[in-house]
C-alpha cells in the first residue's frame, strides 16, 4: 500500500472512521462485527451506526465526506437512493442499481455492491450447492433484492420469479434483466401459485426483522414442504419464516452468512487487508 493511500486509510486523526447508514439502524450488528475486525488486525479506528432518515440522506453523504470517513455500509432503505450523491459507481453496482458499500479516497466517493456475491456464496456453502435449473422465488424487489437477483442470474437458474407489493417494480426488474436469465415479475396476487412450485424461496424484505419478530412475509401454509427457504434477515438469527419452514422439513438458510461475507468484502475495500472472517462471524454470534 503506498504512503498516500495509507494516509487516506488512517486519516489525519490517526484513526479510521467507518459507519453504517440506515433507517432503522439500532438493530444493526455491523458496528460490533467491524470493530472486532479492526481490533483483530490492529487497525486504529471505529465503526459507528448512523441513523439517517430518507430526507437527510444527501446531507449525511456530504457530512461523511467532510468528516473524513474512510468508508460506510448502506442498508435499508438507502441502497438505491444513495447512488445519486456519489462521485463514482463501480461497474457491478451500476448493473445492480444499488450500493451497499462506499469508499472515500481523498474526498472521491465510490459506491460498490457486495450483497449479491456475499449472499450467493453463503447460500451455496450452507444450503444449496447447485442452483442451476431451480425455480427461485424472490420476495421483494428493493436494493437488496437487486444485488441478489443479479448474482443469481449467473447460476443458470431455470426460472426466477420476483414478487413485489408494487407489481410494476417487479415487472420492470424482470424486463431489465430478461437477457441474463428467465425472470418474471409478479404481483402479490400471483404469489401463492409461484411459491407452490418453488425449489428455493428467498425473503429479501424486512418483514420479520427485530423488533417485529412475529411477522412473516407470506402465509405459512403456502410454504411447500422440503424446499430451500432463505431469509436475508440475521436479527433474529432464525426468523418466524425460517421456524415455520423448518417445521415443514425445509432446508433453512438465515442471513448471517451473507451478512458476514458482504461485510468481509467491504472491509477489504476499506483497509486493503484480508478480513478476519471467522472472528467477524463469531463476534456477531456472540452478540445476540
Amino acid at each position: 500500500m503506498d504512503s498516500m493511500h495509507q494516509e487516506v486509510v488512517v486519516g489525519s486523526s490517526g484513526a479510521m472512521l467507518l459507519g453504517v447508514m440506515g433507517d432503522p439502524i439500532r438493530h444493526s450488528k455491523s458496528p460490533v462485527m467491524h470493530n472486532a475486525a479492526l481490533k483483530a488486525l490492529g487497525i486504529p479506528g471505529s465503526y459507528v451506526p448512523l441513523h439517517i432518515k430518507p430526507e437527510g440522506l444527501e446531507g449525511a453523504v456530504q457530512a461523511f465526506r467532510s468528516l473524513g470517513f474512510r468508508g460506510a455500509n448502506v442498508t435499508i432503505p438507502h441502497k438505491v437512493e444513495v447512488m445519486k450523491y456519489l462521485d463514482m459507481i463501480d461497474e457491478g453496482a451500476a448493473k445492480v442499481g444499488a450500493v451497499n458499500t462506499i469508499v472515500n479516497d481523498n474526498g472521491v466517493l465510490t459506491g460498490f455492491n457486495t450483497d449479491g456475491i456475499g449472499y450467493v456464496r453463503s447460500l451455496k456453502e450452507e444450503a444449496c450447492s447447485d442452483l442451476s435449473h431451480k425455480h427461485i422465488v424472490v420476495l421483494g424487489a428493493g436494493g437488496a433484492a437487486r444485488g441478489i437477483i443479479h448474482a443469481l442470474t449467473h447460476e443458470k437458474p431455470g426460472l426466477i420469479s420476483v414478487i413485489n407489493r408494487t407489481e410494476s417494480k417487479a415487472k420492470k426488474l424482470a424486463e431489465e434483466w430478461c437477457s441474463l436469465a428467465d425472470i418474471r415479475g409478479l404481483a402479490e396476487t400471483e404469489a401463492k401459485e409461484a411459491v407452490a412450485s418453488a425449489d428455493v424461496l428467498i425473503n429479501t424484505t424486512s418483514v420479520g426483522m427485530h423488533p417485529y419478530i412475529e411477522d412473516i412475509p407470506l402465509p405459512e401454509e403456502w410454504i411447500p414442504e422440503g424446499i430451500v427457504v432463505s431469509d436475508l434477515i440475521y436479527n433474529p438469527l432464525t426468523t418466524k419464516l425460517l421456524q415455520r419452514s423448518e417445521e415443514k422439513g425445509c432446508t433453512v438458510h438465515g442471513g448471517l452468512g451473507m451478512f458476514v461475507n458482504q461485510g468481509a468484502f467491504a472491509f477489504e475495500y476499506w483497509t486493503g487487508q484480508a478480513a478476519p472472517v471467522e472472528i467477524m462471524k463469531q463476534t456477531v454470534l456472540g452478540s445476540f
